[in-house]
């Protein structure tokens, strides 16, 4: 998400202040990726990830985040294309 260009004159990313930013490690090769989510409810989005997990290799996130004023709930995973779940 990009912010209107006077709050992000230099092209940063927004983060939100609960999660860290994103490292280049996590995204270093074609086939890394991270997903962040955002869902109303724990629930929904621990269901996201069992989906995600389904598909592709992730590192599943054990908890989610909540920033106040901000609705919902928020995680996130990281992805390894390349590989099988459980491989």
């Amino acid at each position: 998400m990009k912010l209107p260009a006077p709050e992000n004159s230099r092209g940063r990313q927004r983060v939100m202040p609960c999660m860290r930013p994103i490292n280049e490690a996590h995204v270093a090769v074609p086939g890394l990726a991270v997903v962040e989510v955002a869902a109303a409810d724990d629930a929904s989005a621990f269901a996201v990830q069992e989906l995600l997990a389904a598909r592709w290799a992730i590192a599943p996130a054990d908890r989610t985040t909540r920033e106040p004023g901000e609705p919902g709930v928020r995680r996130r995973c990281f992805l390894d294309l390349r590989q099988e779940p459980d491989s």
